[in-house]
């Protein structure tokens, strides 16, 4: 599996906060039971390795990878615990290294047409757009088309149900990252109908083109 078949799993990309295993275990199986395969388990809690691991072990139908990467040794840790692909809020010298080194999918998140630039001559020619609402997002994403037609995006920040079709009409665009189908609520309850129903919401969005003829 290379990035852009990654991307091509599932029109949105849940970025989810796990809190503890059995929750998440059971959180991945409705996602994909819901249509959602490729799961970001970000690196924002002390239960994300051990939830990388059991969804691995699991969930087989699930593509579980590690979000939130910052270091080589993050990146290490991911991979020992299975993580199959790994998305970074930014981008360094030595998390690129680390990155082609790894041999998964590996998504660094850039915010300028420089960085952009930078993370291809590195090798990546798919990026995750970061934080997309705040500086620019669809507007932006339809500028850098003309003169970055070469690099693909999944979108993240700021990105929810109402406007996520607008981003996935984007040529440049292979998917969305998001974290509104796993409100916290709804995890708290372990209320799975209404995360399912959000997952195949997700995937019909894929279906909607709302460029204008």
């Amino acid at each position: 599996m290379n990035a852009q078949e990654l991307l091509a799993h599932s029109p949105v990309m849940p970025v989810i906060v796990v809190h503890d295993t059995a929750t998440a275990v059971e959180l991945a199986r409705t996602l994909v039971a819901g249509g959602i395969r490729s799961l970001e388990i970000t690196l924002r809690s002390p239960a994300a390795l051990d939830a990388i691991r059991a969804i691995g072990d699991q969930v087989p139908d699930a593509l579980v990878g590690v979000g939130t990467v910052r270091t080589p040794q993050q990146l290490d840790s991911a991979l020992q615990a299975g993580a199959r692909f790994g998305v970074s809020p930014g981008l360094t010298a030595a998390l690129a290294q680390a990155a082609r080194q790894s041999g998964i999918p590996f998504l660094p998140g850039v915010a300028t047409v420089s960085e952009a630039m930078q993370a291809a001559e590195w090798g990546f020619a798919v990026q995750k757009l970061f934080p997309a609402e705040a500086i620019g997002g669809v507007p932006l994403l339809q500028a850098w088309r003309g003169p970055l037609p070469d690099l693909a995006f999944c979108p993240t920040g700021g990105i929810h149900a109402g406007n996520a079709a607008d981003y996935l009409a984007l040529p440049n665009v292979g998917c969305v990252g998001g974290s509104w189908l796993t409100p916290a609520a709804a995890l708290a309850a372990r209320d799975w109908d209404a995360i399912a129903q959000l997952a195949r919401q997700a995937c019909r969005l894929a279906q909607q083109d709302t460029r204008t003829p």
